[in-house]
């Protein structure tokens, strides 16, 4: 069997990051948006876009690229297979009912924040976040309860990305951090979208190991007054949902 050497392994990062980028705007991108996105020469950029949509991995329609047949397979089969999901979604309906409002499921990748899954309120006002959506890792209670509960290398890593190393604006945000992780949750009020209050609360896959967060969101309006009784029913969500992803 061949092994792989520097050339291909890089290869494979570059054709999987156009796949990336491609995921994560949310609709179709032309040659030049990606060029800058991806930062990779047109030639290189065409190369690559050529073998993901022999795969079926991407598909293009006037000259915009956007995935294709194969990565819904593939998130399909997320949808079936994912542990996480698995566990997490009964006690998500069951606090969306409870509390009349919107429930999410979200894991820390890399960077980001990614949403795993969505139940939504079934009031006509009401605040969402699109499955499959994602936010940088920094603002808003999802991104700052995922950031306070990763491990520290990875935390200090991503805080020097967003503030750099050694300022105060670092050490204001890991302090807060810290606080997020004592309280065991978090909350904010209009970071990432207008209007929008939410609070976030790891899930544990193991007794020290955040596996993810659920986040029940409501419009500001409505959660004033109600923050703290909200906040506990996430709470009890939250650590139901941890019971089940550590049961034997």
């Amino acid at each position: 069997m061949p092994t792989r050497g520097p050339t291909s392994v890089a290869a494979a990062d570059r054709v999987l990051h156009v796949l990336a980028v491609l995921a994560q705007h949310g609709q179709p991108m032309s040659a030049a948006e990606l060029m800058e996105a991806t930062g990779l020469a047109r030639s290189t950029l065409y190369r690559q876009l050529a073998r993901l949509k022999q795969w079926g991995f991407v598909l293009e329609s006037s000259g915009h690229y956007a995935p294709g047949p194969l990565s819904l397979q593939l998130a399909l089969g997320f949808d079936m297979a994912s542990h996480l999901v698995h566990h997490a979604r009964p006690d998500m309906q069951a606090l969306a009912r409870q509390s009349h409002e919107s429930v999410g499921l979200v894991v820390a990748v890399n960077d980001s924040v990614v949403c795993l899954d969505m139940v939504d309120s079934t009031q006509a006002l009401r605040c969402s976040f699109e499955k499959g959506r994602s936010v940088p890792l920094r603002s808003g209670a999802s991104a700052k309860c995922l950031l306070a509960h990763v491990a520290p290398a990875t935390r200090n890593a991503i805080l020097d990305l967003h503030y750099g190393a050694d300022t105060a604006e670092r050490q204001a945000a890991l302090t807060e951090l810290e606080g997020i992780a004592k309280a065991g949750y978090a909350v904010s009020s209009g970071e990432v979208d207008a209007g929008v209050w939410g609070v976030s609360v790891p899930v544990f896959g193991s007794p020290r190991q955040a596996a993810g967060a659920i986040t029940l969101m409501a419009p500001i309006l409505r959660a004033q007054g109600q923050e703290a009784a909200l906040t506990g029913m996430a709470v009890v969500a939250a650590a139901r949902i941890s019971r089940q992803l550590t049961s034997p």
